[in-house]
Order: structure tokens, then C-alpha cells, then sequence
């Protein structure tokens, strides 16, 4: 015991009783991994997925309306005309209800996407639409309405209850740590949006004490995922208005995606030159840029006037919307104020495909495979044309 104290003391050159020191917690990567990354990847192209015959996250991925044939014929177009990623959205009701059995569902969805060469990014939180998920059977769609079932995860309780917190932990850390050196899985982005105001269901003072709560909680998660060392990036995709290039001028959440994320992510429904101007923001921090929404047809944002902007800066672009379904996402937002009951819009605002497979715009799906071939096969002949 003496001698124990005396080493402990300094006089010994080694303590054995010493506590060795924590690892140090996982950094941000450098702007030199994070670019070393991106240039082992191929142009980026894919769509927010969801199946059609899904109207959420929890239709989506709970046991007995998980449906891995839907998810294969789908992803099989989405493979044909040159799709290589799907940003999909998980959600922390279902991995509370059954971890095991949500960590196999995501495992088989990750088979069939590797099948069909499509790297996905999962979602783990969204602040957007609905702020009270409940488990089991889903609610029908509303006639006319934009995604008028999605699901905010966490909900409104759990995000104003500090105590359910440990399980949201569990939650991230659970999938990280199963999936977080997988090669499948592409990147995570932590959260959606995550001060998104939800103004259908939430007074602008839910949506002002949202927005510090989300603050409070983001960089918690992720620490949570950094703590698992995921091979795959962390992002959380800017979506406010104003100048990205110009942190101190934008709100807390603005700043800590733009302080945490390995990769940047945005947001843009905007015409070409919006988009444009946004990208020339991001590319001051010298990170690789993935645009995870955009293709609103209606507002000026379409695959012909934006994805030739991103394929020549080299920048990813995932479309909301791959399959018309449940979701209604052919609808635009307006149709919350005014649903189309009695006639459809003139244009459909997002999606790809109708539920058979065929393109809404042959046109569009043609420019899709003719751009990735070219970025990703130059020389190959374009296939299905």
C-alpha cells in the first residue's frame, strides 16, 4: 500500500494504479478526409425515398407494412436510369418499439439497395409536418394534400422531455454502432430540418421554443454518433434563407450544422440562379457539398434547369420524391391551403415515376441517365434511350 501511494506520488516512474486516461471524443473530420471521401465517390444522384404504398417513416418501416418487394421494384428504377443514392428516413418510435427487429429491416433494405448499386443516407430526425407520431396502423392520406401523414421524429413530447432523451441515445448510437462500418450506408444526416416551424400543426410560439430546444439537443447527437466512429460522413442539411458564407450572421442552428458536419448538405426549391448562388456560399468552407432536397417543379426548381448546375460543379443532388404514393408529394404545398379535390395541378410538383414504373416526364428520366452516364461512365453507351 506504501509503495502504492509513493508511486502514485512521482516517485516511481510508473503507476499502477494510475486511471488510464479517456480516448479523446471523436473529432469533426478535416476538410482533407472529408474531401479524400468525396473523391472516392461517384457523382451523386437519388431521390428522398419512400415507397408509394408508404404515406411515412413508421408506414414505412414497422414489421407488418414493411414491404421489401416494393422497396426492390422501385429501387430497380431508380438503378435504370442512373440513380446511385436514396436519402431515407428512419424514425426512433420503431427502433424503441424492437430494436433487433428494426436493425434487421434496415439490414434488408440495405441488401436490396446494394443490389441495386444505391448507397443510401439515413435520416435519424426530422422536425417537418406531423408533431405526434403514434406506433401502429397510419391514418389515411388527406384527399389533395401534400405529405399530409409525415411523421416529425422525435415528436413534439419527446423533444420538450429531457427524460426521453437516453432513449433517443440509444436510438442513434444503436444504429451507428450496428451499420457505422458498413460500406452500404453512405453518409448520415442527423437531422431534417430541424427548426422547420411545422406551421400546419404548431403556433409560432411551439415553433420559437422548438427551435432552442433543437439547438440544445443537436450537437448532443452528434456526439452520440461520433462516439460510435462511423467510416461514413455526418451531415445536417442547411435550409434557411440568408447567407451561408457569413456564420455570425445566422441563427444557432445554422452554425452548428455548419460547425459539425464532416460533408455540407442544403436545401433548394429555388430557381437556377438561387441554387447556384448557394452552392458558390458552401464551397467557401472547402467541403464536399451534397444538395439532399430540391426538384419542385412549379416553383422553378426542375431536373433540366438544376442537375446540369450540380453535375458541372460536382455537386450531389437528391430530388424529394421518387414514386408518387401516399405521400401525395405530386401535389404542392399550397394544397395544404387549398387541396386538389376536383382537379389535379397542371404540373406535378415532385416525383419521378408513377406507381407502374412509367416516368412522368420521359424527357426528365432520359437527362438523368444521359448526365450520370456521362459523369460516371464517359465513353459507355447511354443505356435505354
Amino acid at each position: 500500500m506504501v509503495a502504492s501511494l509513493i508511486a502514485c506520488a512521482g516517485f516511481m516512474p510508473v503507476c499502477l494504479h494510475a486511471q488510464t486516461p479517456p480516448a479523446p471524443a471523436p473529432q469533426r473530420w478535416s476538410r482533407a478526409k472529408a474531401n479524400a471521401w468525396y473523391a472516392q465517390q461517384p457523382w451523386l444522384v437519388g431521390s428522398d425515398y419512400i415507397p408509394h404504398d408508404a404515406i411515412n417513416q413508421l408506414a414505412m418501416w414497422q414489421a407488418a407494412t414493411f414491404n421489401p418487394s416494393e422497396i426492390d421494384q422501385e429501387l430497380g428504377w431508380a438503378q435504370a436510369i442512373g440513380m446511385n443514392t436514396m436519402r431515407v428516413f428512419l424514425h426512433d418510435l420503431v427502433w424503441e418499439q424492437d430494436p433487433k427487429g428494426y436493425q434487421q429491416r434496415i439490414d434488408t433494405f440495405l441488401t436490396i439497395a446494394h443490389k441495386h448499386h444505391i448507397r443510401p443516407i439515413f435520416v435519424f430526425f426530422d422536425s417537418c409536418w406531423d408533431p405526434n407520431p403514434v406506433l401502429g396502423p397510419q391514418r389515411p392520406p388527406i384527399p389533395g394534400v401534400h405529405n399530409s401523414g409525415w411523421m416529425q421524429s422525435p415528436g413534439e413530447p419527446a423533444l420538450r422531455d429531457p427524460r426521453q432523451y437516453p432513449r433517443l441515445e440509444a436510438y442513434v448510437k444503436g444504429v451507428v454502432g450496428a451499420f457505422g462500418q458498413d460500406p452500404r450506408v453512405l453518409a448520415w444526416d442527423l437531422w431534417n430540418e430541424p427548426d422547420n416551424p411545422a406551421e400546419q400543426y404548431e403556433s409560432p410560439q411551439e415553433a420559437k421554443e422548438k427551435a432552442v430546444l433543437v439547438a440544445k439537443l443537436l450537437p448532443q447527437v452528434y456526439a452520440w454518433a461520433r462516439s460510435q466512429h462511423p467510416m461514413q460522413p455526418l451531415t445536417s442539411g442547411l435550409w434557411h434563407d440568408g447567407d451561408w458564407s457569413k456564420p455570425a450572421t445566422l441563427d444557432a442552428v445554422d452554425r452548428i450544422q455548419l460547425s459539425q458536419s464532416d460533408i455540407l448538405t442544403f436545401h433548394n426549391y429555388g430557381w437556377p440562379e438561387s441554387f447556384t448562388a448557394r452552392i458558390k456560399q458552401l464551397q467557401t468552407y472547402g467541403r464536399p457539398i451534397i444538395c439532399t432536397e430540391y426538384m419542385a417543379r412549379s416553383v422553378g426548381s426542375s431536373f433540366d434547369l438544376i442537375l446540369p448546375i450540380a453535375m458541372r460543379e460536382h455537386v450531389g443532388a437528391i430530388n424529394w420524391g421518387l414514386v408518387n404514393g401516399l405521400t401525395q408529394t405530386n401535389f404542392p404545398w399550397d394544397s395544404w391551403q387549398r387541396p386538389y379535390v376536383l382537379m389535379q395541378p397542371p404540373v406535378w410538383f415532385h416525383d419521378v415515376f408513377y406507381p407502374d414504373g412509367r416516368p412522368y416526364r420521359k424527357h426528365e428520366t432520359d437527362l438523368i441517365r444521359s448526365l450520370t452516364q456521362q459523369a460516371n461512365h464517359p465513353g459507355a453507351e447511354v443505356a435505354g434511350q
